[in-house]
Parts: C-alpha cells; structure tokens; sequence
C-alpha cells in the first residue's frame, strides 16, 4: 500500500516517513501486518502518517456491549490491544512501524513515548493535556483528544496514536469510548486552535521524531547490516 509521499530523515535515525493521505482502515491494517511480516535485521524503521474514512475498530479485548449503535458505519476487528473507538476524516493517525528490540524499546516506554508527543504539542500551544495510567492516551480537562493502541510482534510495533483535530465527533457516542462509558472526548478545533492539518501533523512528527530519538542508543537505531 504506502507509498504517496515519502520522505528520508537522516537526522532522524533513517526513519522512512509515509504520509499517505486518507485509506480504508482495512487497506492500512493489512499493509501494516504485511510489512511486519516481510521486515527484517536490515529493514529501516517507518513511520506512517494518514486518515481513515468512517470506521469502528475493535481490540483484542473489545467487548460488544460497548458498541453501543454502530448503525452504518462499519466495525472492524483489529489485533491492537485496548477495546473499541472511532476514526474518521480530521484525525490525524500516526503509526510508528519500529523494532523495538534495535531501539531497545520496550512497550511501556513506547506508549509513554507517544502519549509525550502529544503532551509536547499541546504544550506548544499552551493546553495542559495529561496522561492516565489506567486509561492509556491523552486528556485535556478530562476530556479524550488522543487514543492509543498498540501490536508488536516479532519484537516490532504497528499501530499506534490517533489524534483528534478537526472532525466531526458525533460517532464517538454511538461507542462507549475505550470501553468507558460517559466517556467525553475533545479534538484541537473545539479548544480554539486552528492550525492547517498539515501543519498539526508537521508537529505532531516532529516532536515524536524528537522523543524518539531521545530514547534510543546512538548505536541502536541504524539497521544491522
């Protein structure tokens, strides 16, 4: 599936960057587990920037009473961890496809790594967000702005963040969020920023690339070769 556009970063440990612009969920979940598959010692890291059409996606642990009406929108079972959520247009989703073993990276440090990344945006436009250890993802004032969920397999990471921008968030009361009912979320629009998406997206990478590589060994991130 990538492809779009794609960048090189050599200051960011040769990360591949894919901003692939609006997919079916499904087209990016089998690309994503196609590219786990076939990755190997030698294989760049990648780093896949995009938006889905409507969808409900439920985890491994997704139970059906929290589908509360999905109506016409589709449900698709995934194998991330964490129950059910949306996605749409104006949600911005970052999936960091990562060996986890060459950055010496485990999957509690990745999930604080990307919960921090959206902290450090926020941050930048000077919303307090937090992070909830019971409840992964990203809160401002109680209220839901960014989701987390997560695979690894073979020691590598697919999956990943979802944040809400600019889109319509009707949806999510048609699920109890995460598995929390009454839970409220929030997107960058209804809290007074309007940036271009491209632009929160810019930012969004750039303070993961950031975290990243603050967090890996100089000698861990280059492929073996």
């Amino acid at each position: 599936m990538p492809e779009p556009s794609t960048s090189h970063n050599p200051a960011a440990d040769d990360v591949i960057v894919r901003r692939l612009g609006l997919v079916p969920y499904q087209q990016a979940f089998d690309a994503m587990r196609a590219f786990n598959d076939a990755r190997d010692a030698t294989t760049p890291d990648e780093i896949w920037l995009l938006q889905h059409p409507p969808v409900f996606t439920q985890g491994l642990n997704g139970k059906p009473e929290h589908l509360l009406s999905p109506g016409e929108i589709p449900v698709i079972a995934t194998d991330r961890g964490g129950q059910v959520t949306y996605h749409g247009p104006g949600q911005l989703v970052l999936y960091p496809l990562l060996d986890l073993r060459r950055r010496n990276l485990g999957i509690r440090r990745l999930v604080t790594l990307l919960e921090q990344t959206v902290i450090d945006l926020l941050a930048g436009y000077g919303v307090a967000a937090v992070a909830r250890p019971e409840a992964p993802g990203v809160y401002v004032d109680g209220r839901k702005i960014a989701s987390l969920g997560l695979r690894v397999r073979r020691g590598c990471s697919y999956h990943g963040l979802s944040l809400n921008v600019d889109m319509d968030l009707r949806p999510f009361r048609q699920i109890n969020p995460c598995g929390h009912a009454g839970l409220e979320v929030t997107q960058l629009r209804d809290l007074g920023l309007a940036d271009r998406f491209e632009t929160v997206e810019n930012a969004l990478l750039r303070h993961f690339l950031a975290r990243l590589r603050a967090n890996t060994p100089p000698d861990a991130a280059a492929p073996a070769l």
